[in-house]
C-alpha cells in the first residue's frame, strides 16, 4: 500500500519529533486487471473534495471511483484529495490486460425470470411437476445463454427476465452496445407499414455500483422511440389474479376462446379485465411455481399497437415501433434490434451517463389482447455484446 507520512500537530508545535506515524491511503501503487472488469477504489483518507484523473483527464469528483476500461494498456491514475488542512496528491498505475479466458459475447447468466401470465407460460420454458423457482430459473438460463437460441416467453404486460454477461458491457460513445433476439416478423399485405407480430419489450439496465455481482443497484430505462409519446404511461402497475377454481367457464361464440374470464387483472388507472384462455394452449397460464395468488408488475406502459384489419377478429396486425424495443422488428434487422446504453434515463426521465452495464432486464411493454392471437407477450432467445468479437469458425 502507498504510505503517507504526516507530521502530527503536536510535533509541529514542539518543533521536532522522531516518531512519524504512517497512514495508509488504502490504494496500491500498481494494479493488474482484465479489460472490461471493474476496479473498485476506496481511499481511506477523507477531504472536502476529490478529483480522479486517468491519463491526465478528470473522470470523477466522487470520493470512491470505479475504474473500467475497454482496451488493454497502461493507465496513469491520479487522486487529488482537496482539503485546506491536509491536501494529498497520489499517483498510481493500472495495467489493463487481456482476460485469461476469452469472454463470450453472449448471455452467461440469468439472474431472475418472473413472467406474467400468458399462453406460453409453463411451456417456454416447460414446467414439470416438482419444479421450483430455482429449477425454472435454470431452465431459462439454459434456454437463452450462449447460442442456445431457445425462446422463452415473458407473458403479458410486466413479465420480465434479468440477465448478464461474463464481463461489463462497455458504453462506447456513438455506437450501439448490445443486441437482443426475439421472434417478430413482418406480414406481407402491408410491407411498408412494418407490421406483423411486433410484441415490444422495454429494456432496463443496471451498473454494478456496489460491485457485489448482484442486480441490486439502481435500474434505468433505455428510452426508446415511444418514451415521450402521448400514448405512453409512466408509473403503470398491474396485478394479475390466479384463476378462481369456482368461476363459471364461458366460451366465446366462434370457439377460439374456451375460457373468457380465465385470469383477472386490474391496474392503477382503474381499469380491469381478463386474460382469456384460448383453444390452442391448454396448459395453465399462471406460473405454476409461484405460490402467491396475485402477481404485480410495474413500469412503463406502451400504447397498444394492434389493428384488426379484417374487421371480424380473424386478422390482427401488430405494428412495430420505430426503434428501442425487443421483439419489435425481425431479427435480420440488426440495427433495429440493437441498443445504446446512452439511451438510459432515470425514474424522472433524466439522462444518465453510465460507463457500462452489468445487468439487463427486458419486460413486456404492452397490456393488450388480440382475440385468437392471445395476449401480446415479448419473447427473447439470445443477446450479444456488440463489442466482443465473435468466435472464429474453424477452417473446413
Amino acid at each position: 500500500m502507498k504510505k503517507i507520512y504526516i507530521l502530527p500537530l503536536a510535533a509541529l508545535m514542539c518543533g521536532c519529533s522522531n516518531d512519524i506515524p504512517t497512514v495508509s491511503l488504502g490504494i496500491d501503487d500498481v494494479y493488474y486487471i482484465a479489460r472490461m472488469q471493474k476496479l473498485d477504489l476506496h481511499p481511506a483518507l477523507t477531504g472536502s473534495e476529490y478529483e480522479w484523473y486517468v491519463n491526465g483527464s478528470l473522470v470523477s469528483r466522487a470520493r470512491d471511483y470505479i475504474f473500467l476500461a475497454q482496451d488493454e494498456g497502461t493507465y496513469d491514475v491520479e487522486l487529488k484529495i482537496l482539503d485546506s488542512y491536509t491536501p494529498y496528491d497520489f499517483s498510481f498505475v493500472i495495467h489493463v490486460i487481456h482476460e485469461e479466458i476469452e469472454y463470450s459475447p453472449y448471455i452467461a447468466k440469468v439472474y431472475d425470470y418472473c413472467p406474467a401470465p400468458g399462453q406460453f407460460i409453463n411451456e417456454m420454458p416447460r414446467f414439470e411437476e416438482g419444479d421450483t423457482y430455482a429449477s425454472i430459473l435454470q431452465k431459462a438460463e439454459e434456454s437463452i445463454s450462449g447460442t442456445n437460441d431457445i425462446m422463452i416467453s415473458l407473458g403479458g404486460y410486466g413479465g420480465y427476465v434479468t440477465f448478464g454477461f461474463d464481463h461489463t458491457v462497455i458504453n462506447v460513445p456513438g455506437e450501439k452496445d448490445f443486441r437482443i433476439w426475439g421472434n417478430c416478423f413482418y406480414e406481407l399485405l402491408q410491407p411498408d407499414k412494418k407490421g406483423g407480430s411486433a410484441e415490444p419489450g422495454i429494456v432496463m439496465v443496471s451498473y454494478d455500483t456496489n460491485c457485489n455481482g448482484l442486480p441490486d443497484d439502481e435500474w434505468y430505462e433505455l428510452a426508446g422511440s415511444e418514451y415521450n409519446s402521448a400514448g405512453t404511461h409512466h408509473g403503470y402497475s398491474i396485478t394479475y389474479r390466479r384463476p378462481d377454481p369456482q368461476r363459471e367457464i364461458v366460451a366465446d361464440e366462434d370457439n377460439s376462446l374456451d375460457d373468457i374470464f380465465y385470469i383477472g387483472w386490474s391496474d392503477n388507472t382503474g381499469q380491469h379485465g381478463y386474460m382469456p384462455k384460448n383453444i390452442f394452449h391448454n396448459q395453465e397460464y399462471f406460473p405454476k411455481w409461484i405460490d402467491d395468488d396475485k402477481i404485480t408488475f410495474s413500469g412503463t406502459l406502451l400504447a397498444n399497437n394492434a389493428e384488426d384489419i379484417s374487421g371480424n377478429g380473424s386478422y390482427y396486425v401488430l405494428y412495430s415501433f420505430p426503434w428501442g424495443y425487443v421483439d419489435n422488428h425481425p431479427n435480420e434487422y440488426e440495427d433495429l434490434n440493437s441498443f445504446d446504453i446512452s439511451w438510459a434515463v432515470d425514474s424522472d426521465g433524466r439522462h444518465v451517463e453510465l460507463p457500462g452495464v452489468d445487468f439487463i432486464r427486458v419486460y413486456t411493454g404492452i397490456n393488450q389482447y388480440c382475440g385468437w392471437l392471445g395476449e401480446t407477450s415479448t419473447e427473447i432467445s439470445r443477446a450479444q455484446d456488440l463489442h466482443i468479437l465473435l468466435p472464429s469458425l474453424p477452417n473446413p
